[in-house]
C-alpha cells in the first residue's frame, strides 16, 4: 500500500517519533555491555556467561522477528510499537534487580521480545504514514536515530553508573523508556489499523514466500548480514573490556572510544545514503566498506595504536560499517521479489540477531581465555568473509522471478 498525501509537518512528526523509537530499541541493546567489567566482578561471572546473556537476548528477538510482523498486519504497528518499548524498557530495569547472574537472563527473555517488534514495526508505519518521495528521507532518519541510540548508551550507562551506581543506571534508563513509551501511545497520527486475521497467508502463498527465500540472492543477503552483524555486535559488546585488556586504558577512556565507533557509523550511514543516491554499483560499496573497515580494526588487535589515536582508529572502522548501510539495504530490495519484500526483509534482518547470538559466546570465551585480540581480529575476519558474499548477490539476483 502507497503512502497516503500528507503535508511536510505531518511526515516529519511520523519520522521524528519513529526514528526516536528505533534510537531507544538500540539504547536498550546496549546497556549492558558497557557494564560487563563490573558485573563481572560484583556477580561472580565470567565474560562468556555475560555473552550468554546478549546471546538470549539476541536469539528471543531474533525467533520472534517474524511473530511481530505477523501481529503487525493484523493489531497495527502502533500498538505493537507501544508494547515493545515497554517491554525493552521493563527488561533492562530487570537487570537493575538481578541479585544474581541467572536473572540477567530472565531480563535479556524480557528485552529480547521487545527488540523483536522494531523492524517489521518501523518499516510498516514508515511505508504508510510517510509520503513516497521521503521514504529516503525516513529512512536515512530511522537508520541514523538507531546509531545514535547506540552511542548514547554507553555514555549514559557509565556515568550513571559512576555517579549511582550500575542499578540505578538501568533503573534510570527504563524509567525513561517508559516515559517515551506513554508519550508515543498517545500520538493518535501513528495509529495504523491492522489487516485483521487476513493478513495469515494460506498455505500456497506460504509455500511460495518460503521458496522466494530460497533464491540465491536472498541467501547470500542473509549471509552478509549475518556475517556484518557478527562483527558489529562483537565492537559493541566487548570492545570495552578488549580495550582495557590489551591498551591497559581506563574503563571511562574505553567507553568513549565506543561512543566514536557508535557515533562513526552514524557518520558512515549520512556519506553512504549520499554515494547510494550517486551510483547503482551498491555491490562494491558495501564490499569496499566491509573492506576498508576489516583493514582497520586489523590495526587495532596488536595493540600497537597509540592509546591517544584509539577513538580514531575506532570510529573509522565504525564510519565504513555505517557506509554500506543505505548501499546494503538497495541490494536487499531490488534482489527480493516485489510481492514478497516484506517477507525478504524479515528473513534477512533476523540474519543480525543470529550474528548477535553467535558473537558474544564467541568473543566471550576469547576474551576468558586472555585473548582479547581475538575481539578485534575475529571481526575483521568476519567483515573480509563477508565481501564476495556482498559482490555475488548481483550476478544471484538474475533468477529471482517467483513462480505465481
Amino acid at each position: 500500500m502507497s503512502a497516503p498525501a500528507s503535508t511536510l509537518r505531518h511526515d516529519a512528526h511520523v519520522i521524528g517519533f519513529v526514528g526516536i523509537a528505533h534510537g531507544f530499541s538500540h539504547f536498550f541493546q546496549l546497556m549492558l555491555p558497557p557494564l560487563f567489567p563490573i558485573l563481572k566482578e560484583e556477580l561472580a561471572t565470567g565474560y562468556a556467561d555475560l555473552g550468554l546473556v546478549m546471546a538470549v537476548f539476541y536469539a528471543v528477538s531474533g525467533l520472534m522477528q517474524t511473530v511481530a510482523g505477523f501481529l503487525v498486519d493484523r493489531w497495527g504497528a502502533h500498538r505493537i510499537l507501544v508494547l515493545g518499548l515497554a517491554f525493552a524498557a521493563v527488561g533492562t530495569m530487570a537487570y537493575a534487580i538481578a541479585p544474581s547472574y541467572p536473572f540477567l537472563i530472565v531480563g535479556a527473555v524480557i528485552a529480547g521480545l521487545g527488540n523483536s517488534v522494531f523492524h517489521p514495526g518501523d518499516l510498516a508505519l514508515l511505508n504508510a504514514k510517510v509520503s513516497t518521495p521521503r521514504l529516503g528521507h525516513a529512512f536515512s532518519v530511522h537508520g541514523i536515530g538507531g546509531n545514535l541510540g547506540w552511542a548514547a548508551a554507553p555514555v549514559f550507562t557509565v556515568a550513571m553508573s559512576a555517579a549511582f551506581g550500575w542499578r540505578a543506571a538501568l533503573v534510570a534508563a527504563g524509567v525513561i523508556g517508559l516515559a517515551f513509551t506513554a508519550l508515543f501511545a498517545l500520538q493518535g497520527a501513528l495509529r495504523l489499523r491492522g489487516a485483521g486475521a487476513s493478513a495469515f497467508a494460506g498455505t500456497r502463498v506460504l509455500a511460495r514466500d518460503l521458496h522466494a527465500l530460497t533464491r540465491p540472492a536472498i541467501v547470500l543477503c542473509f549471509l552478509f548480514f549475518l556475517l556484518y552483524s557478527m562483527a558489529l555486535v562483537g565492537y559493541q559488546t566487548f570492545s570495552v573490556p578488549a580495550m582495557t585488556a590489551i591498551y591497559a586504558v581506563p574503563i571511562v577512556t574505553a567507553t568513549a572510544a565506543l561512543t566514536t565507533f557508535l557515533l562513526g557509523g552514524a557518520a558512515g550511514i549520512l556519506f553512504g545514503g549520499w554515494v547510494a543516491t550517486r551510483t547503482n554499483r551498491h555491490a562494491r560499496v558495501a564490499a569496499l566498506g566491509m573492506l576498508l573497515a576489516a583493514v582497520f580494526s586489523f590495526l587495532l588487535a596488536p595493540g600497537q595504536v597509540p592509546p591517544p589515536l584509539l577513538s580514531v582508529v575506532i570510529a573509522a572502522v565504525g564510519f565504513f560499517l555505517g557506509m554500506i548501510g543505505p548501499s546494503r539495504d538497495i541490494l536487499v530490495r531490488e534482489a527480493a521479489p516485489v510481492d514478497a519484500r516484506g517477507k525478504v526483509y524479515g528473513f534477512v534482518y533476523s540474519g543480525l540477531d543470529l550474528g548477535g547470538l553467535i558473537a558474544p559466546l564467541a568473543f566471550g570465551v576469547a576474551l576468558d581465555r586472555g585473548a582479547p585480540w581475538v575481539v578485534f581480529a575475529g571481526a575483521a575476519a568476519f567483515m573480509l568473509l563477508a565481501v564476495p558474499t556482498a559482490l555475488r548477490v548481483v550476478g544471484g539476483r538474475r533468477v529471482l522471478a517467483v513462480p505465481a
